[in-house]
């Protein structure tokens, strides 16, 4: 293996070890978070490409942590990137959990717990929001009226008509796949 691909995959496996073993609130939040490592800081990612991996890890069945370890790390460095992604993402909650349940009925009664729990449901509720404040500006930024329409849409049927979240990625994607042959076939009809 080559020394360059080795780096990378170490950085791989430190990186989501690292943001798997101190981000509590599931995976909406390390998906930001790999956001933040591998688009901000590393570079290695574009936003928009960070976006649609996103949307794949989303969209696909299982924990969205580990599906966007596996997204990110299969792009950055084929199938040992996404294997060696899944291990740092779940070697945390796996050993984590691990002591806890061993532990959780004396843990379940200390207030203190109670205490860090509900502030940390605070704060990954503060992450969340960001995450998906941050998604909605590249939506308006594109001044893209069908892609806000899905925005809109896709909120309403979501928090107010209870629609299950897999029938509203299948039908964004549905009407993404349209529009995408309906620009191909109009564009191959003028030339």
């Amino acid at each position: 293996m080559k020394p360059h691909k080795r780096q990378i995959l170490l950085r791989l496996f430190v990186s989501t070890l690292y943001l798997s073993a101190f981000t509590f609130g599931g995976g909406y939040v390390i998906v930001t978070l790999l956001k933040n490592k591998f688009v901000d800081q590393y570079h290695w990612i574009e936003e928009d490409e960070m976006l649609d991996l996103v949307a794949i890890a989303q969209s696909s069945p299982g924990a969205v942590a580990v599906n966007g370890a596996i997204v990110v790390g299969y792009r950055l460095a084929g199938i040992a990137g996404a294997a060696v992604s899944v291990l740092g993402a779940i070697l945390p909650p796996m050993l984590f959990l691990s002591v806890i349940s061993v532990f959780y009925d004396a843990f379940s009664s200390q207030p203190s717990v109670a205490a860090l729990l509900g502030g940390m449901r605070a704060g990954v509720g503060a992450v969340i929001v960001s995450a998906v404040w941050d998604m909605e500006k590249k939506v308006a930024e594109s001044r893209d009226t069908a892609q806000t329409v899905i925005l809109v849409v896709s909120f309403i049927l979501s928090c107010f008509c209870n629609v299950n979240v897999l029938w509203i990625l299948l039908g964004a994607a549905a009407f993404g796949l349209l529009r995408a042959l309906w620009e191909k076939k109009r564009k191959g009809g003028r030339a």
